[in-house]
């Protein structure tokens, strides 16, 4: 995809220059289509609205533009039908196995189509049109992985579950906040692949290669018939912008970060030396010499494809930071890593729900391991706080009834009164109830909190929220 600098030949679309022909290494290196024929029916879309406004302009007779966009259609048909004959014809670039086809089929009034335009912004609206249909479809994904997590949170909804930090246990939780607590990250990752969608809302048909096309087209109309907000507002920024597709690949890069994080919760909590949950056959994978393995296969792929969609991020950063204005084949470098990045999250985002909807939960185990590791510590430091030790004191005390209660192997709620009552007098006959799971739980009671009550409370919320979401994005 090019402004027309580059290998000769005939039949290329930019051949008037050049006697010579390519070479064809530097074939392999220039041309597009083995990777740009995804863009074909974005390409097309774009094509038959610039052969209305060409004809709105007078460039073109009505009668001409009928006929090429019937043909377009045609081009479409057939490319849906067999897309891999596209990317295999050997054109240079999607747009050139476009207008080739259309020269086909109407002759030389295919070649009044690219008065006007460059590749430079029709690619970039080809672009435009791929990244806001697609950011809608990771969406759509994310959706259905969130409802996975609340169906998740709706079969345990009061399974005490151990909450960690550093990797140690900390306090105890539910099973159910664990799962809001990647829904909301996913919500966060929705919201930016919406604003991806926004920041790509304009339309560069019309920029020409770089300063604007000197045919009075109504950029406002091409901007309307293919669903942008409006047109771009600089031609010079319109063909060389790839912010949006940063923007997408960022979205993409930090939703696949969360996964990440999602499948190693679950990989440390399906080991033997865990032993909370157990994931079904359909999600794993055996050994070809251990009978007894089964492996977390398609959580540890979910956790090693963020590196490949972070990689794709970081690649583009890298081929932007020093392109001069305006359009550079450097350019061509933001299609296959978006295209890379975009595929392997669908996968990602696809296979999460499958993982949770066959996941088992343990909960004997998970009770056992939300009490152990003194997880209930800071329940008795608070303890002391409620008969007005101050919490310096009381985070002292405790810690060292915890160094007590190690020393003997007990549990902090086995203690007796009076060995309570050797580091805080105050401490009443009730301490014993304050540390039990029930009631550790319970008194996190606040907006966001652990608490049996708001935890239910946030599930049928986030219910709610995705049913309301939904319809305002199906309407889009």
């Amino acid at each position: 995809m090019t402004d027309g600098h580059g290998a000769g030949g005939s039949g290329a679309m930019w051949g008037g220059r050049f006697e010579g022909a390519s070479d064809p290494l530097f074939r392999a290196l220039n041309d597009s289509l083995p990777f740009d024929h995804r863009l074909v029916r974005h390409d097309l879309q774009g094509s038959i609205a610039w052969a209305r406004a060409l004809a709105g302009a007078g460039a073109l007779a009505a009668v001409e533009a009928e006929q090429i966009i019937s043909a377009l259609g045609d081009i479409g048909a057939m490319a849906a039908s067999n897309p891999r004959a596209v990317a295999e014809a050997g054109d240079e670039d999607v747009h050139s196995w476009v207008e080739s086809r259309l020269i086909e089929r109407v002759g030389a009034l295919g070649k009044k189509l690219h008065t006007g335009r460059s590749r430079n912004d029709q690619v970039a609206t080809d672009l435009r049109l791929y990244v806001r249909e697609e950011c809608l479809a990771r969406v759509d994904e994310i959706r259905r992985t969130q409802d996975a997590l609340v169906g998740a949170a709706e079969r345990w909804p009061d399974a005490p579950f151990p909450g960690y930090t550093h990797l140690q246990p900390a306090q105890p939780t539910l099973f159910a906040h664990w799962c809001l607590a990647h829904f909301e990250a996913l919500d966060r990752d929705a919201d930016r692949f919406l604003s991806a969608r926004a920041r790509a809302g304009l339309c560069p048909l019309g920029s020409g290669a770089l300063t604007g096309t000197t045919f009075p087209v109504d950029r406002e109309s091409i901007a309307r018939e293919l669903g942008f907000d409006g047109p771009t507002r600089n031609s010079l920024d319109a063909v060389s912008d790839r912010d949006f597709v940063v923007d997408a690949l960022h979205a993409a890069a930090l939703c696949a970060v969360h996964l990440s994080r999602f499948a190693e919760d679950l990989i440390i909590y399906s080991t033997a030396e865990f032993s909370l949950v157990t994931l079904s056959d359909a999600v794993t994978s055996g050994s070809s010499l251990m009978p007894q393995k089964k492996n977390p296969d398609a959580l540890e792929l979910l956790r090693g494809k963020s590196g490949r969609i972070t990689g794709a991020l970081v690649a583009l950063l890298t081929t932007l930071k020093g392109l001069p204005l305006a359009y550079n084949k450097d350019l061509q470098e933001d299609k296959e890593p978006l295209f890379d990045a975009l595929r392997h999250l669908s996968l990602s985002l696809r296979a999460a729900p499958v993982v949770l909807d066959g996941l088992t939960l343990h909960t004997d185990a998970c009770a056992r391991a939300a009490a152990a590791g003194y997880s209930n510590a800071t329940e008795l430091a608070d303890y002391l706080v409620r008969i007005n030790v101050p919490f310096r004191d009381a985070h002292e005390v405790a810690g060292r009834i915890v160094r007590f209660a190690i020393e003997r192997g007990q549990p902090l709620e086995a203690i007796d009164l009076a060995d309570f009552r050797r580091f805080a007098p105050a401490i009443g006959p009730d301490i014993h109830e304050a540390l039990t799971i029930q009631a550790t739980l319970a008194r996190r009671n606040v907006p966001g909190g652990t608490a049996p009550g708001r935890v239910q409370a946030a599930v049928t919320s986030a219910r709610l929220r995705l049913a309301t979401k939904r319809e305002q994005e199906a309407a889009r």
